[in-house]
């Protein structure tokens, strides 16, 4: 398939196509996921928990992300490669400045940012200097420890109004795109509808304009055995990796992943 730009992906949205997308932390990976279709890689601070093991993304450094997205680059031919800024990596404008310069000059096309609103100014700098932005919404869980765990946002309606504002604020800012984690289906599918740009979800419901999963969940390998309600082990029945990564591809494509049962309500 010919380079996937940020041009492709708002293509995608407007045919209502959608949008595939899975974490990938290594050159293997990254050229396997290249050759079923995946669109945009996502190097994530996941990696503290399925590759560093630990029990939350809290210790991951931006020299550990720059390191990994290098990485993906090399096995990567045609997708576009998003990368986390990691815990307190944004804390001010110029930590934000110089981490984003970091991954995007290890092979990042785009970064992404955890928060709501008050990521507003540094998405306007960072756009202004030509390093694309994904704001990541809902569950975030660089804030676990003020969420009080890893739980679904945005079910009250207070929290749901706040949550479309914000999205509509962020757009306007300059970000590229937005994350909508553990989001009720339904308001993942107003946010959707209330921004131009692609709004990927993962436990936000069908109706967002792409899916993610953490590419080990989806492969059905976890070192804590708890499975998050939102993930599908797409191994089951196929006897290849190459092939789960097509099939989820195929089922996110047409729309039979994510089912209902992966979703949450108000």
């Amino acid at each position: 398939m010919p380079a996937i730009t940020l041009t492709t992906l708002q293509s995608l949205k407007q045919k209502g196509e959608k949008i595939t997308m899975l974490t990938c932390y290594d050159a293997t990976f990254a050229h396997a996921c290249n050759e079923a279709g995946v669109e945009v890689l996502l190097v994530g601070d996941s990696l503290g928990m399925v590759l560093q093991g630990h029990d939350s993304t809290l210790p991951v450094t931006t020299a550990e992300m720059a390191y990994h997205t290098a990485c993906v680059k090399r096995g990567n031919s045609d997708a576009l490669i998003l990368a986390d800024l990691p815990f307190m990596a944004n804390a001010t404008l110029e930590q934000t400045m110089n981490n984003s310069a970091m991954l995007m000059q290890a092979g990042a096309h785009m970064v992404k940012v955890e928060g709501q609103l008050w990521l507003a100014e540094s998405i306007r700098l960072l756009a202004e200097r030509g390093v694309p932005v994904c704001a990541h919404m809902g569950l975030t869980p660089q804030a676990v420890n003020i969420l009080g765990g890893y739980k679904v946002q945005g079910r009250n309606e207070n929290q749901a109004r706040q949550m479309r504002a914000d999205a509509i604020s962020l757009e306007q800012a300059g970000a590229s795109m937005l994350l909508l984690e553990c989001v009720p289906s339904e308001l993942a599918a107003e946010i959707s509808q209330a921004v131009k740009i692609p709004v990927i979800g993962i436990g936000a419901g069908s109706d967002t304009d792409g899916q993610v999963l953490v590419l080990h969940d989806m492969l059905g390998l976890s070192i804590t055995g708890r499975v998050p309600k939102f993930v599908k082990n797409f191994m089951q029945g196929q006897d290849s990796i190459q092939s789960a990564l097509k099939a989820y591809v195929n089922e996110v494509k047409g729309v039979t992943f994510p089912g209902i049962e992966h979703g949450f309500s108000a």
